[in-house]
C-alpha cells in the first residue's frame, strides 16, 4: 500500500470515496441512485471505487444518467453528471445475485484501494456499500466484515461498531462473535475502551458533554448476582472508573429499559454489550436511516446498515435511502475534519 498522490493527475482531496461493495449485490445500484440525487457540486467532492463498466450498467439498471470518468481525467467544470472513478477491474466473471469468490475479492480490493487513498491524503472519509462475508471468505479474505478488515488494513489494535440514527445510537463492546464469546469480552478494559471511543466521536461531532449509558449484560443487571455476576464484577467497576475521570456515563442499566430511555432523549449513546443487543432496537426504530460507523481506526468510515440483498440485485428495485444517510453522515465527519 504505497500509493502516493503522484499516482493521480489531480491533487484534489475528496470528501468521500464510495466503495462498490459486492458487485453481485445491490451496492452498485444504490451508489448510482445516491449519486444521482446529489447536486453537481456534491458529486465533485465524491469519488467511487470499482469497475466503471459495472457502475455504468448499474446506472442503466436504475434509470439514472451518470458518466463515470477516470479520476485522472476529471476536470474542473466538467459535465455535471460526471463522477470520478478509481478503477478496480472486475477480473473474473461475476454472476449477479450469487455468492462468488470473484465478487468477494473485488469487494476486498475496493476497500484496500480506499484505505490507500486515505493514507495518501486523497480522501477524508470512506463510505462502503455492502459486501458478503461468505463471498469474502471464498476469496480467501477471512474477515468478520468491513470493521475487522479495516482494522487489519490499517494496523489498528481494535475497532468498534457504532450504529447511528437520529433517535437512537448504539456502540458495541463486541459484534461478530458468538454469544458465548461475547460474554467473555465483557471486561472492564473493553468497556472503558468502548466508552472512550464513543466519547471521542461524539465530541468530534460537536457534543460538549455526551451522555452515555452502559447497558447491562444479564436480565435486570444480574439482580445482585442471582442471574450472573458480570454486571457487578465487570460493568459497574468500569463505569465507576470512567465517572472518576469526568465522563457523564451511567450504568449498568437494564437492557430492557435503557434503549427506550435513550430513544426518548435521556442519553446520547448506549453502549451495547453484544451484537444483537444493540442492533435490534436501532433497526426496529430506524431501519432505513441507521448508519454503520467504524470507530477506533486511524481513518473514518461510514456504511449502510444492510446487506447485499441478492434476491433483488440488478433488478432496479434497490432503495438508496440508507446509502444517502451514510453519505450524509460521512460529510458531517469530513466537515469536522476540516474545522
Amino acid at each position: 500500500m504505497n500509493t502516493s498522490t503522484t499516482d493521480y493527475a489531480t491533487k484534489q482531496c475528496y470528501e468521500i470515496a464510495i466503495t462498490m461493495g459486492d458487485p453481485a449485490g445491490i451496492g452498485p445500484e444504490i451508489i448510482c441512485r445516491a449519486l444521482s440525487a446529489m447536486s453537481s457540486a456534491e458529486r465533485a467532492t465524491a469519488m467511487v471505487i470499482g469497475d466503471p463498466v459495472i457502475f455504468r450498467r448499474a446506472a442503466a439498471s436504475v434509470g439514472v444518467e451518470l458518466d463515470f470518468v477516470p479520476l485522472e481525467q476529471i476536470e474542473s467544470g466538467q459535465d455535471s453528471v460526471a463522477v470520478g472513478v478509481v478503477e478496480v477491474p472486475e477480473g473474473a466473471e461475476i454472476p449477479d445475485g450469487q455468492i462468488s469468490a470473484g465478487a468477494g475479492d473485488m469487494a476486498f480490493r475496493c476497500v484496500q484501494k480506499a484505505v490507500e487513498l486515505v493514507q495518501a491524503g486523497r480522501v477524508q472519509v470512506i463510505v462502503t456499500a455492502p459486501l458478503n462475508k461468505a463471498a469474502l471468505h471464498e476469496a480467501g479474505h477471512f474477515y468478520d466484515g468491513h470493521t475487522g478488515m479495516l482494522a487489519s488494513l490499517t494496523g489498528a489494535p481494535s475497532s468498534f461498531m457504532l450504529l447511528a440514527s437520529e433517535s437512537l445510537s448504539t456502540l458495541h463492546v463486541s459484534t461478530h462473535v458468538s454469544l458465548r464469546d461475547a460474554i467473555d469480552r465483557v471486561t472492564p478494559e473493553r468497556i472503558i475502551a468502548t466508552v472512550e471511543a464513543g466519547q471521542v466521536h461524539l465530541v468530534a461531532l460537536g457534543m460538549r458533554a455526551p451522555r452515555i449509558a452502559v447497558a447491562g449484560l444479564n436480565p435486570h443487571c444480574g439482580e445482585g448476582g442471582i442471574f450472573g455476576d458480570e454486571d457487578s464484577r465487570c460493568i459497574a467497576p468500569a463505569v465507576a472508573r470512567l465517572r472518576e475521570r469526568g465522563f457523564d456515563v451511567s450504568g449498568p442499566i437494564s437492557a430492557d429499559t435503557v434503549f427506550y430511555r435513550a430513544s426518548k432523549g435521556e442519553f446520547d449513546l448506549v453502549i451495547a454489550q453484544y451484537h444483537d443487543q444493540g442492533h435490534i432496537p436501532v433497526k426496529l426504530i430506524a431501519f432505513d436511516t441507521t448508519v454503520n460507523v467504524s470507530l477506533g481506526l486511524p481513518l473514518q468510515r461510514t456504511s449502510v446498515d444492510h446487506g447485499t440483498a441478492f434476491d433483488i440485485a440488478w433488478q432496479g428495485k434497490a432503495d438508496a435511502t440508507n446509502m444517502g444517510s451514510a453519505i450524509a453522515y460521512a460529510r458531517r465527519l469530513a466537515s469536522g475534519a476540516k474545522a
